[in-house]
């Protein structure tokens, strides 16, 4: 419980480049609830053996298919979950026209987006501490200002360059409290 209140399930999409801190950040905030679920949108990308197309920086048009199956694999987890009643924290790296589209994917409401959007040498320190390396045919400076150019401004952005998780939690929770939600589809 929250402030004495069962929450009703809500559905945070993280999103934020590679290294921003989406998957401690989505595990901790799951743990705030007392029913609550992290979603890695990337599981979805694993599951595919053979055949997988990996997003490049030329994104052909198998990768873009691929990346939107994930996305809707992820939404419907997260929807099901939601209506099990668990508050679900999905985590994916979602950028550009992209993040529209996944969050209308999503049809739980609230819907919280939140962007977590570090700096460059945060970006370049976490990555150079990370057992895997995930920026393979982009550089972090490509990527961040890619990033931070093409995607919406929707949702919570925040940046936790000099944040804990902890506290990036805490901002989180702050914000979605006072900031209104995606209206559900057609409002």
């Amino acid at each position: 419980m929250l402030d004495g209140v069962e929450p009703e399930p809500v559905v945070f999409l993280i999103t934020g480049p590679m290294a921003a801190g989406k998957t401690t950040v989505a595990r901790l905030l799951a743990s705030r609830f007392p029913r609550g679920v992290h979603l890695e949108g990337d599981v979805f990308r694993r599951s595919i053996v053979t055949g997988r197309e990996e997003v490049t920086p030329d994104l052909r048009p198998d990768a873009v298919d691929q990346l939107r199956l994930r996305y809707r694999l992820a939404a419907a987890a997260a929807d099901t979950y939601a209506e099990a009643g668990f508050t679900v924290a999905l985590e994916d790296v979602v950028a550009g026209p992209l993040l529209g589209d996944y969050r209308t994917m999503i049809r739980r409401r609230p819907c919280h987006v939140v962007v977590l959007l570090p700096s460059i040498q945060a970006l370049a320190k976490r990555e150079a501490g990370r057992d895997t390396k995930g920026y393979g045919a982009w550089t972090i400076e490509e990527l961040h200002a890619g990033f931070a150019a093409s995607t919406p401004r929707v949702g919570i952005w925040i940046d936790t360059t000099a944040m804990t998780p902890d506290a990036t939690v805490d901002e989180i929770l702050a914000r979605t409290r006072t900031a209104p939600a995606d209206p559900p589809e057609g409002v």
